[in-house]
């Protein structure tokens, strides 16, 4: 029996954050607290619906090997990222699901163009790949600290004005062909706003079993706030497509920006028409005659004392 869709009515967790080119976007018109006019029990009601829909869907993407979803994640620090993809994930099968978290690359992989290190962790047929930043740091951190991009061994003649919207252009053409070739690719960037970030730094370091997530480094990109919210600006308008489209998430309330991403997600895997593969013609016939050669093997003995004991028990009854 197949469940039925719950998309319908998804879609206004969905719809209004989604930004797929078709529009002229701008990060300031959205809101870093909105709710969605939802209370937060109903929000955690959402979030554990999407959760058993997402399990059974990855499942059937599992089984039928034929898309594979490729999910990034990207914001400031103390966004929210890491506590968002353990909340919606929760509860799926690892051996469908990959996790990667792109931290300064190393030495060997600057060696490389700049996509190279997430062309490799992409996820195979079947798979669910979680991107924890991605190459889009390529235009963010790099591109607010240029010191970075003197190292990547670029011919300088390369380094032009352009190179951000030339990397813009080489990302839009790598989703797409990602998507015709099967990956569903979804982008999250989850906004925060700077009170929100401020406050949820306090938080960490008042809280010991939280400090080891402070970092004096994002003291430095807090000072550096306007660059990076630059930059996502133009770069969200840049890389934004039908084929991979991005989702503003409102990060202020954690709970909302979880009712966001898993909705987005079962919406999309949704569309697929997921389905576990049958089997036909001599397999079936194959699996029939195994059926009829494993229940030959039954125990004896069990079966006769099942039968002893509704014997008695049929004696009693009279």
């Amino acid at each position: 029996m197949t469940a039925k869709s719950t998309a319908p009515a998804l879609k206004s967790y969905v719809e209004p954050f989604r930004v797929d080119g078709s529009k002229e976007f701008h990060l300031k018109a959205h809101d870093t607290s909105g709710k969605g006019g939802l209370h937060k029990e109903t929000g955690k009601k959402i979030i554990e619906a999407n959760r058993r829909r997402l399990q059974e869907l990855q499942e059937k993407l599992y089984a039928q090997d034929r898309w594979s979803l490729l999910l990034i994640f990207q914001g400031m620090d103390a966004a929210g990222k890491d506590s968002a993809i353990k909340a919606v994930f929760d509860g799926i099968n690892p051996q469908g699901c990959e996790v990667h978290s792109f931290k300064t690359p190393s030495s060997s992989e600057l060696d490389h163009d700049f996509m190279w290190r997430s062309t490799i962790a992409l996820p195979q047929r079947g798979r669910i790949g979680i991107f924890n930043r991605s190459y889009y740091e390529e235009c963010l951190v790099v591109r607010v600290h240029p010191e970075i991009l003197a190292k990547q061994k670029i011919p300088p003649e390369l380094v032009t004005k352009n190179i951000w919207r030339e990397r813009f252009e080489d990302i839009s053409a790598f989703e797409k062909y990602l998507a015709r070739n099967g990956t569903v690719v979804l982008k999250f960037f989850l906004n925060v706003s700077k009170e929100e970030q401020r406050e949820r730094f306090l938080d960490r370091l008042d809280e010991p079993a939280k400090n080891w997530k402070f970092s004096m480094a994002d003291i430095g990109e807090r000072a550096q706030w306007d660059k990076y919210q630059d930059a996502y600006q133009d770069l969200i308008a840049g890389t934004s497509s039908k084929d991979a489209p991005w989702h503003v998430v409102p990060a202020d309330r954690k709970w909302f920006a979880r009712v966001v991403i898993g909705s987005t997600i079962v919406s999309a895997l949704e569309k697929l028409d997921l389905k576990f593969p049958t089997v036909e013609g001599d397999a079936l016939k194959e699996f029939k005659m195994v059926r009829e050669a494993l229940e030959k093997e039954g125990p004896p003995v069990v079966v006769k004392k099942a039968a002893a004991v509704k014997t008695v028990a049929v004696k009693t009854a009279k």
